[in-house]
């Protein structure tokens, strides 16, 4: 049983392809399919989707010497191909969806309202917000955060490649501690890189939990909406 009724979802660009490497099919079927298995629970979903595996802001600006704000537009187009691409994923298993773009672009999306956000997921659509926040300077973590917040999600989910929030990579160290549970002052205490520091403020800021957890384990979003012990909750 579902504990949760609506939830928005924060995918990593790489969560679709590897960095900087475009699409990988394998992954969005994989990630698809576990999106249709909530959505099936009757469980609303938003989901914003980065574009690391497009485009790299940090070393197009340091490699051409291009302002921050025209690398961030860049960004937030690319965000538009992941949508474009995972809506039409989504739609070969069952799932209705609809893309809410913070950008202008009505040959591809609709422009995002929080009114037409709440119509939609009324409806039982599941929603790509695209675009980041349409601001340069914001990142979409901060957009997850933000959209979560407009369209009353309870729960923003940080979907990752590990289990958790450690308090070092687990990948590079074996004794690296995996926290259950987590403040918000912790996670920007300790400097924690979960989300940035934006969007963790957001997040306490609108009384929005934060569940990260392991999205590639077969039946984990499942896991991550019906019981609440499953990767590293932040509140």
């Amino acid at each position: 049983m579902a504990i949760y009724n609506r939830i928005l979802i924060k995918l990593s660009g790489e969560a679709l392809g590897d960095r900087g490497k475009g699409l990988s099919p394998e992954r969005i079927m994989y990630i698809s399919k576990e999106i249709s298995s909530v959505v099936k629970k009757g469980v609303s979903i938003g989901l914003v989707i980065g574009a690391g595996n497009i485009f790299r802001g940090e070393e197009i600006i340091s490699n051409l010497q291009i302002e921050r704000v025209v690398a961030d537009q860049v960004g937030m187009l690319s965000t538009m191909i992941n949508a474009l691409l995972f809506r039409e994923v989504l739609k070969l298993n069952g799932v209705k969806t609809k893309i809410l773009s913070a950008l202008d672009v009505p040959q591809l999306a609709e422009r995002y309202t929080p009114q037409k956000a709440w119509k939609y997921l009324e409806e039982g659509f599941c929603l790509i917000f695209a675009g980041g926040t349409g601001n340069p300077f914001f990142t979409t973590d901060t957009a997850a955060a933000l959209r979560a917040a407009e369209v009353k999600a309870e729960v923003l989910i940080k979907a990752t490649k590990v289990d958790g929030v450690y308090d070092k990579d687990p990948v590079k160290h074996s004794n690296a501690k995996k926290f259950d549970k987590l403040t918000y002052l912790d996670v920007l205490n300790l400097r924690l890189k979960v989300m940035d520091a934006t969007a963790i403020s957001l997040c306490q800021e609108n009384h929005i939990p934060i569940l990260v957890h392991n999205m590639y384990k077969e039946g984990n979003l499942m896991k991550a909406i019906s019981k609440d012990n499953i990767g590293t909750l932040i509140i």
